[in-house]
């Protein structure tokens, strides 16, 4: 699992690229940006909870503490840490 807790500051905005139906969960954090693999379906947001969760995990904050800004349903995600 990446550590991305360098990241986990108040206000902080994260964007994330994602990838559904991937093979694994996993986060992959490269030249600056950071890709988010998961094998769930994009349908009715469980892709997107998938992230969030995995999200949290790697910043080492309680999912409720991460806020979608903007990408509900598209691969381009911005999250804002509360």
């Amino acid at each position: 699992m990446t550590d991305l807790s360098h990241l986990a500051r108040p206000g902080a905005e994260i964007a994330v690229r994602v990838t559904p139906k991937a093979a694994s969960n996993r986060i992959v954090a490269e030249a600056g940006a950071i890709r988010v693999y998961v094998t769930t379906v994009p349908e009715d947001g469980k892709a997107t909870a998938a992230v969030v969760k995995l999200l949290a995990k790697a910043l080492g904050v309680p999912k409720s503490r991460l806020v979608l800004v903007r990408g509900a349903t598209a691969r381009d995600k911005v999250f804002r840490l509360d």
